[in-house]
């Protein structure tokens, strides 16, 4: 089996779609009253799925938890220190939650954590290199 993508379960489809494409840049096209998004970021499919109609589909109710969850974490990377701070500026300027600010770690990995609208957590992180190179 090769890893494909993942996906995320909404509640809230339009406010996620302005997080994701108008925060974090993701290429996403579809109206704000879809109930599926389905795009490939980086070479991963990347799924914002509406909860009511995955349940529908799979004749099954699920807990969601709110606020913030540790589930998952999503991991984004840029090429330098400095972006990860402006990345971490710009989202909590625009609506993300902060959960850890950018510092150093002891590793050499300079990273911070946010939240979306729905509680998921996403770090923002760099070696301070292309990510080409990152794991060098």
């Amino acid at each position: 089996m090769r890893l494909d993508g993942f996906g995320i379960f909404v509640e809230d489809m339009a406010k996620m779609i302005r997080f994701y494409r108008d925060v974090l840049g993701f290429e996403i096209k579809e109206a704000e009253d879809t109930s599926n998004v389905y795009l490939v970021k980086d070479d991963t499919l990347f799924l914002l799925y509406g909860r009511k109609d995955f349940e529908k589909m799979t004749s099954r109710r699920y807990d969601y938890i709110k606020g913030l969850n540790g589930h998952f974490e999503l991991a984004l990377y840029v090429d330098t220190f400095a972006e990860v701070d402006a990345a971490f500026e710009k989202a909590v300027k625009n609506g993300a939650v902060s959960v850890m600010e950018p510092k150093l770690e002891p590793w050499g990995q300079r990273t911070c954590y946010i939240a979306d609208p729905e509680g998921n957590l996403i770090e923002i992180g760099s070696w301070d290199k292309p990510y080409e190179e990152k794991d060098l």
